[in-house]
């Protein structure tokens, strides 16, 4: 019966729908990270009867037609570019992009990369890096005998000196944009790579998770699984019936 396929397609459809929702629950606490959100569409259609076609009976014009369709299917998992909330840490180094925009790091191989964490370090030469060690585009060093360091809305990072009285501009931070977001390619570490989908990044100088929504849309995801399950139990009833009157 075709109700089993389109039922169990339903089903693989909302599992994936519960494991996108669990990465997000996951990665709650993670820097940086945005949402994810899984989209589907519905597969081909069976004609049985074309809209428009000519009724052979009586001549008249079908104003509908028949058309049963066959499932569901995966469409993409988007990432959800909302702003998450900020929170205050303490860091002389912990920053946090409000709005449109990612910091552009150098991977080892010297490709670049993209990321919204500001959980920025210091490296053992002063250099500016991320978590892992990825320095920040464009370079950015602290020297030793720096006592305090403090960055401004424009990313300026200053640094203060116990011999100079005002601070020294030691560099400035830029942000990259894009004219899609949505096509940049998840490689893991809060970082994303330029595609084509993308668009080529725009430097310019700059001026989390909500878990109840996850919760909610993980019931409704548990929801739809169970009511795709409760067709397929009623299409074996039905399947079973048939041959009971054979």
């Amino acid at each position: 019966m075709r109700a089993l396929k389109i039922a169990a397609a339903g089903m693989t459809a909302q599992q994936m729908r519960v494991e996108v929702i669990s990465n997000n629950l996951a990665n709650m606490n993670t820097t940086g990270y945005n949402a994810r959100r899984a989209e589907f569409a519905d597969l081909h259609y069976q004609q049985v009867a074309r809209p428009g076609t000519i009724n052979a009976s009586d001549g008249t014009v079908l104003p509908t037609g028949v058309q049963l369709g066959l499932g569901v299917r995966a469409s993409a998992v988007s990432v959800m570019l909302s702003q998450g909330s900020l929170a205050a840490t303490g860091g002389d180094l912990d920053v946090a992009i409000e709005g449109d925009g990612y910091l552009e790091v150098t991977l080892p191989t010297g490709a670049s990369a993209y990321t919204r964490d500001g959980g920025l370090k210091r490296s053992g030469d002063g250099l500016i890096v991320t978590s892992d060690g990825y320095p920040v585009v464009p370079d950015v060093t602290i020297p030793r005998d720096t006592q305090s360091v403090s960055i401004n809305a424009e990313g300026e990072v200053w640094g203060y000196f116990n011999d100079q009285v005002q601070p020294q501009l030691l560099g400035q931070f830029t942000l990259a944009g894009f004219t899609n977001p949505k096509g940049l390619e998840a490689i893991g570490s809060n970082l994303f790579l330029e595609t084509p989908a993308s668009g080529p990044s725009a430097i310019a100088t700059p001026g989390a998770v909500d878990p109840v929504r996850e919760e909610t849309d993980l019931i409704e995801a548990q929801r739809g699984y169970e009511l795709n399950s409760k067709v397929i139990t009623a299409a074996d009833q039905m399947l079973s019936a048939m041959v009971q009157l054979r």
